[in-house]
């Protein structure tokens, strides 16, 4: 039996992100949400989501104790973390007048601004909130099979992620700046948009995780 587990810290709609799982998931593949240490570490796969303000999630996280298990497992077992899930394993973040992440990753997360543009002067609206292309950056990475280069997905977010380890980056995307949207290491794919939200291109990226063996 292969498990799935969605990791609970009592922050956003996770089962959501379980149903869609479910949906691309084999037969043999039970998908959980659980907050509970020895389902996390006995996983097959662990899904890290997030919702919300960082500052509610890295306290929530702390305080269950489910920084300690994802650093634990980090680097022993297929990792894909969502959102703010993504958010949370770099340094910090500007959000909430500047929040110590879990610093897993090497990087920053910033604002985008009041006054944010496109190339052309229009402006934009922050959060960005809705459909935007991801130009993937490593196109051979497991996790981006049979996802066309370009492919739209859905975002919501005011903050975004600049990764200071330019190899971290899998897929970039513009809106104002071009900013960093997938990052992967070893066994870990982050991602700052929702799959579970994003039609056909996200369902084959979680149908892509559910069969990772966690190398790229």
């Amino acid at each position: 039996m292969n498990k799935v587990v969605v990791v609970d810290y009592g922050m956003g709609n996770l089962h959501s992100v379980a149903k869609a799982l479910e949906a691309v998931a084999a037969p043999d593949t039970k998908v959980i949400v659980s907050s509970e240490s020895h389902h996390i570490k006995a996983a097959d796969r662990i899904v890290f989501p997030g919702v919300g303000a960082i500052r509610d999630c890295v306290a929530a996280v702390r305080q269950a104790g489910i920084d300690q298990v994802i650093t634990e497992v980090f680097d022993s077992k297929p990792i894909l973390a969502i959102c703010v899930g993504m958010q949370m394993l770099f340094e910090h973040s500007a959000e909430n007048n500047g929040v110590d992440c879990l610093g897993l990753l090497p990087g920053q997360v910033k604002f985008f601004g009041r006054e944010l543009t496109d190339s052309s002067g229009q402006h934009l609206k922050v959060p960005h909130m809705g459909w935007n292309q991801v130009h993937q950056t490593q196109t051979i990475h497991p996790m981006w099979h049979n996802i066309e280069q370009d492919s739209r997905f859905y975002f919501v977010h005011s903050y975004y992620v600049k990764a200071a380890n330019v190899a971290l980056v899998k897929g970039r995307c513009e809106y104002g700046h071009l900013i960093d949207v997938a990052v992967g290491q070893h066994n870990l794919f982050a991602v700052q948009f929702h799959p579970e939200k994003s039609a056909q291109a996200g369902l084959q990226l979680l149908a892509n995780f559910m069969s990772w063996n966690g190398e790229s």
